[in-house]
């Protein structure tokens, strides 16, 4: 084997770990803070159109102030069903409208519930982190298949292992840098 595939090896592993680093940034923005954010609503979705549809695609959402979201339907029509759907999520917001939009204000969280997201966002970074540990456990795997087989020397074999490793190392850092920073932003240390 040259050194071509291993780099190719090391691109996949690389590539693998930043999905799986945007999937845990991907969560972790649903997750609320005291602050105004649209991405905490991607996660409802309203029944209109006899289908069920993500709320952005019903209406435009904007966050004119750190406490208040504001959702302008493109269809007036579902204006309804849209304050229904946001109700009906398990986010505990309670949206009012006035015939045009649906505000949504964003209650401040108490010290209780600011711990317990704290620990879901310890439990989704570790998620997080057991999934980079994954992709390095299938490389290193095939590191040793390919010896094996003859195909690299052990050199290389201890050279790609200790680069496995070390792309590894980088992303449960950018994991973990991640995690403190909504800590922050959750307990305000």
């Amino acid at each position: 084997m040259d050194v071509n595939d291993l780099k190719g090896l090391y691109a996949e592993v690389s590539k693998r770990m930043n999905a799986a680093l945007e999937h845990v940034r991907h969560e972790l923005a649903g997750v609320r803070t005291g602050r105004a954010s649209v991405a905490i609503l991607d996660s409802v979705h309203v029944e209109a159109y006899g289908a069920r549809m993500p709320l952005n695609q019903l209406a435009g959402l904007s966050v004119p102030e750190p406490t208040l979201i504001v959702a302008q339907p493109f269809d007036p029509s579902q204006l309804g069903t849209i304050e229904k759907a946001i109700r009906a999520s398990d986010l505990g917001l309670n949206p009012a409208n006035d015939g045009k939009v649906i505000r949504i204000p964003i209650p401040s969280l108490t010290e209780e519930r600011r711990k317990e997201l704290s620990r879901h966002v310890h439990k989704l970074a570790e998620e997080g982190r057991n999934s980079v540990r994954q992709v390095r456990r299938d490389a290193n795997e095939r590191l040793k298949k390919l010896l094996k087989d003859h195909k690299i020397s052990e050199d290389d074999e201890k050279k790609g292992l200790d680069e496995v490793q070390r792309i590894t190392d980088n992303h449960i850092k950018q994991v973990d840098e991640v995690q403190k920073k909504k800590d922050q932003d959750l307990l305000g240390k």
